[in-house]
């Protein structure tokens, strides 16, 4: 599938026996983006559905860093940073240790704009309807995961799976609400992530706890007590938190979710989609002018010394400073190789060719 610029209609039905032929065609036409089939197909080019006759397809997890909870995109860098690391949790916590997903069959890629797929071409998958598929994503997502009985039952065992990342995560939650409560000035952005996180684990799963920022600074000040730290800690002793305890244990689900998606918090579109399409690797995307990157498996660890760095490694146009910008979008930060943009609506940056195209594919900027 091709997306023409100038919002023609998506041109599909289109297929390609040699890659000489999809390099001929792009080269004969500009595209917005480029997308191909994650299906397999006995006869692709027909025009219905019906008659291409599907065998199968590979299991898509789309990560997009516009659908973390509290968090926006104006802040690009940061943005891309968390959506990384949810990107290897989703591999290192769920897909190899517990599905025993294979690094054979992954195509890691950067999708160009604010998110990684992790595409998975295992054949022995193929054959997953779209029910088998949303089971893989309710476990991910940690649907009917027993959060009080898990922690209680495991707290000085070895454990795996949801329980081992919710101890993980637990000390982690426990130190941002102290801090809530210690600093409070300073948290507003922590305390905006824990509600935003809340409200969106309420969206998908109807939970009967307080959600608002209120609530959390008050369960922030109930915390913040050595004793009651002690027991939560070693003892998984949540009564200790009174009223607020079913609220920190939803604060605790919310906060050690992965986030999948293209329509919501953890939308499981994509994942369940048995006829999917999927952005080309080394395509330009349209909303952004950089490279479709695929890359290997370890460079998405956040702690690799030769991590992946798509804002240093997926521009392609000119990287001298010779274009200039207006702003026109409030309080934005960008990257654009070693360049780091910080403005706000009216102000006018110089910057590279990459940097013009990025700001102005983005909506954030027009050249003058």
């Amino acid at each position: 599938m091709f997306i023409p610029f100038g919002g023609s209609p998506p041109i599909r039905h289109i297929g390609f026996h040699r890659i000489q032929d999809v390099r001929n065609y792009l080269s004969s036409k500009t595209m917005h983006s480029c997308f191909y089939s994650t299906a397999y197909w006995n006869k692709p080019n027909e025009n219905k559905m019906a008659d291409k006759e599907w065998r199968g397809a590979d299991l898509i997890f789309d990560l997009d860093g516009d659908h973390l909870p509290g968090i926006t995109d104006n802040d690009f860098p940061s943005m891309i940073d968390i959506i990384q690391e949810q990107a290897w949790s989703l591999w290192n916590d769920f897909l190899e240790p517990e599905f025993g997903f294979s690094e054979e069959y992954l195509q890691v890629t950067f999708s160009g704009h604010r998110g990684f797929h992790l595409h998975y071409r295992d054949p022995s998958f193929h054959h997953l309807d779209s029910e088998a598929r949303r089971e893989i994503v309710s476990h991910i997502r940690g649907e009917g995961v027993d959060v009080a009985g898990g922690l209680s039952r495991f707290s000085n065992q070895e454990s795996k799976g949801w329980t081992n990342r919710l101890k993980n995560g637990m000390s982690g939650l426990i130190d941002t609400l102290v801090a809530i409560d210690t600093n409070k000035d300073e948290t507003k952005t922590e305390l905006k992530r824990l509600e935003a996180g809340i409200k969106a684990l309420h969206e998908r799963e109807p939970i009967q706890s307080q959600r608002s920022a209120q609530s959390i600074q008050k369960l922030a000040q109930t915390i913040n007590h050595p004793n009651k730290i002690e027991r939560l800690k070693n003892e998984s002793r949540f009564e200790v938190l009174g009223k607020y305890q079913e609220l920190f244990l939803n604060l605790l689900k919310s906060d050690t979710s992965i986030v999948l998606g293209n329509a919501g918090e953890t939308d499981e579109v994509v994942t369940i989609d048995v006829r999917r399409q999927i952005r080309w690797p080394s395509s330009l995307h349209g909303k952004s002018g950089m490279r479709v990157t695929e890359f290997q498996l370890s460079q998405l660890d956040p702690d690799n010394s030769n991590r992946f760095h798509p804002l240093d490694e997926c521009y392609v146009f000119g990287m001298e400073k010779n274009q200039r910008v207006e702003i026109i979008k409030e309080d934005i930060h960008a990257k654009i190789g070693s360049q780091w943009i910080e403005a706000t609506q009216g102000d006018i940056v110089e910057t590279s060719e990459s940097g013009a195209t990025f700001l102005v594919l983005k909506g954030w900027g027009q050249q003058i």
